[in-house]
C-alpha cells in the first residue's frame, strides 16, 4: 500500500516544478455552525504526517468557523498537470510556537499587514486601509514586527485523502485514502 503523504510529497515536488501559478494554493471550506460552507484559497504552509496547515487571522470568517466547527475540507488543483487532491478533517489551531515561527519567515510587508487587516471585516474605504498601514509601519518603524495575538495558523489532520488524476474521456484514476481506528490506512478506488 502507499503511504498518502509520501505519495502526496511526490506530487507537490511535480507541481513546484510544472505548475505555472501558486502550487501551494488550495481551496479550503469550513462551515458556521449551522453547517454553512463557505470557501476560499489560502496558501499551504506544511505538509507532513501530522497533516496540512495554513495560517491566517484568528478573527477571519475561517478562524470564527473553525472556533465553532472544528472540520474542513481542501482541495488542491494542479491544472497543468492534471491532477487533484482532496483531504477532510479535523482542523486544529498550532501551537503559539509554530504560529511564531512561520510569522517571522513573511517578508516585513506581510507582517506588517497582518497588523493593519482586520480580515474579513467590512473595510469602509481602501484609502482607510491604506492609513491603517502607514499607520503601522511608523509603529514598528525601528523593531522587529511581532506576531498579533489575533494571528495563527491551523493544521487539518486528515481522515480522508483522495488523489484524482485525469484520464482520456473522463475515466478518471481516484485513488481514496482512509484513516483507520488504528491510525493506519486503507486504499481504495472510487468510480470517476
Amino acid at each position: 500500500m502507499t503511504d498518502p503523504f509520501a505519495l502526496f510529497e511526490e506530487w507537490l515536488a511535480e507541481a513546484r516544478e510544472g505548475e505555472v501559478n501558486d502550487p501551494e494554493a488550495m481551496a479550503f471550506a469550513s462551515a458556521d455552525p449551522d453547517g454553512r460552507p463557505s470557501v476560499r484559497i489560502v496558501l499551504l504552509r506544511h505538509v507532513g504526517r501530522d497533516g496540512f496547515g495554513f495560517f491566517t487571522n484568528l478573527d477571519s470568517r475561517k478562524g470564527t468557523e473553525l472556533a465553532a466547527n472544528p472540520f474542513g475540507a481542501l482541495a488542491i488543483h494542479w491544472k497543468s498537470l492534471r491532477r487533484q487532491v482532496r483531504a477532510e478533517g479535523r482542523v486544529e489551531q498550532v501551537s503559539d510556537a509554530v504560529a511564531d515561527a512561520y510569522f517571522a519567515s513573511r517578508s516585513r510587508d506581510s507582517r506588517i499587514g497582518s497588523w493593519a487587516s482586520d480580515q474579513s471585516r467590512p473595510l469602509e474605504s481602501r484609502e482607510n486601509f491604506e492609513r491603517r498601514v502607514e499607520e503601522m509601519h511608523e509603529r514598528f518603524e525601528s523593531e522587529e514586527v511581532p506576531r498579533p495575538p489575533r494571528w495563527s495558523g491551523f493544521l487539518l489532520t486528515p481522515d480522508k485523502i483522495e488523489f484524482w488524476s485525469d484520464r482520456p474521456h473522463r475515466l478518471h484514476e481516484r485513488r481514496l485514502f482512509t484513516r483507520q481506528a488504528d491510525g493506519n490506512w486503507s486504499e481504495g478506488l472510487l468510480y470517476p
